[in-house]
């Protein structure tokens, strides 16, 4: 296949959906190569089953649009760090080549999010040595890495916001396909339970960050690099 303009590197079935679904739409709106990877099979969920998690993940990328999804199959709630996995990280890397990888926020509740982060960023720099790892395809590594903001806010203030406003129904289409995840829960992953119904609380959560750009919905990102600007006359998002 072509190689990825933008690949979602997430530890669960629905994590891409839930914090950066919207995201990968609009990039596959544009016309660019968007795919998932996800890093395990999620058989350690306390509802439904790996299987039916797959069927759910498949439905989710035709409605994102998505060029490819894979699976790592790691250990759900056991992912580590270590040379095997990342070894196997890199494979992936090299075959799909994407420019821009994102990578869960660098902190979080679950442990498989803290660990799937210093995975993927690890992986990502070891990509790119031509004697790590070696195998059929040659040395790769992406140009940028970006992190998702989750609903504890665990990456702080957002380096940017994306406006997803076009792609937000969409964006909810896929999170519904995980209908034994989500149908009648009020808490998932890393948001703060507040008594609402899950799907309630991803709508103000990306109505607020939205707000910040002064749209109606945004998915907010983290990024260690400071961002650069070349005409501060086309700045967007006005001050008053």
């Amino acid at each position: 296949m072509s190689h990825l303009d933008l690949l979602a590197i997430a530890a669960h079935r629905d994590d891409a959906e839930l914090t950066c679904g919207g995201t990968l739409i609009r990039a596959a709106d544009s016309g660019k190569a968007v795919g998932v990877l996800d890093l395990t099979q999620g058989e350690m969920g306390t509802r439904g089953s790996a299987d039916l998690r797959k069927a759910e993940s498949d439905a989710a990328a035709g409605i994102m649009g998505l060029a490819v999804r894979e699976n790592l199959a790691l250990s759900d709630a056991g992912i580590t760090n270590d040379d095997m996995t990342r070894a196997q990280l890199v494979r992936v890397l090299r075959e799909l080549r994407p420019r821009v990888v994102i990578a869960p926020a660098p902190r979080g509740r679950h442990p498989d999010h803290r660990r799937a982060t210093e995975l993927i960023r690890d992986a990502c720099f070891l990509a790119g040595l031509a004697k790590y790892a070696p195998g059929p395809d040659p040395a790769f590594r992406p140009f940028k890495l970006l992190h998702v903001i989750t609903y504890r806010e665990d990456g702080g203030k957002p380096t940017f916001v994306v406006d997803i406003t076009e792609q937000f129904d969409r964006k909810m289409s896929a999170i519904r396909c995980y209908s034994s995840q989500f149908d009648g829960a009020t808490q998932a992953g890393e948001v703060f339970p507040n008594g609402e119904p899950l799907y309630d609380m991803v709508t103000h959560q990306a109505a607020r960050y939205g707000s910040l750009i002064r749209t109606r919905y945004g998915e907010p990102f983290f990024t260690e690099e400071t961002m650069e600007v070349d005409d501060v006359t086309s700045l967007g998002v006005a001050t008053f």
